[in-house]
């Protein structure tokens, strides 16, 4: 039986069959490992960049509806590109060690085209980057779920890695 609930809290949709089949098959994958599911926010509609203040009131508004989905007693984790960077193996030892701990349910937030408001990055447990570029949050989705299923063939001793 899998002990561990993930939840995937993401604003917006995947647009695109190929990125809706990529997550599907990663969370096929994870079906060993973790109970894997994907709740999308409604993305705001964003003024141009210009408009700062209008841009910072439509991160608020997906910042509270992210707050208000958060998961009861979930282990939250910001995705945001000032986060924590990780190896592969460096997310293999943070999953065990949120396992370790008892820990039951982990929620991933992923943000819209703007990323995460302060409010919501401020309520994480933890904050994690994929990487010093910047990626699409559709796509971020598709390499979050493949890097959790790579830490936990990884934590697992199990042939993925290389």
């Amino acid at each position: 039986m899998v002990a561990v609930h993930v939840t995937l809290l993401c604003v917006g949709k995947l647009g695109e069959d190929y990125l809706r089949a990529a997550q599907a098959e990663y969370i096929k994958r994870l079906r060993p490992y973790a109970r894997v599911e994907v709740l999308e926010l409604k993305e705001e509609p964003l003024p141009p960049p210009h408009q700062r203040e209008a841009v910072e009131r439509a991160l608020a508004r997906e910042g509270e509806a992210i707050l208000r989905r958060l998961p009861r007693e979930s282990y939250v984790v910001a995705l945001d590109r000032a986060g924590k960077m990780l190896s592969s193996e460096e997310l293999a030892s943070f999953w065990q060690e949120l396992l370790r701990r008892g820990t039951g349910r982990v929620c991933f937030v992923i943000g819209g085209s703007a990323g995460l408001s302060p409010e919501v990055i401020r309520s994480a447990d933890f904050c994690l980057s994929l990487s010093r570029l910047t990626f699409p949050h559709q796509l971020a989705r598709i390499i979050l779920l493949e890097q959790l299923y790579r830490a936990c063939k990884i934590a697992s001793g199990e042939p993925y890695h290389r």
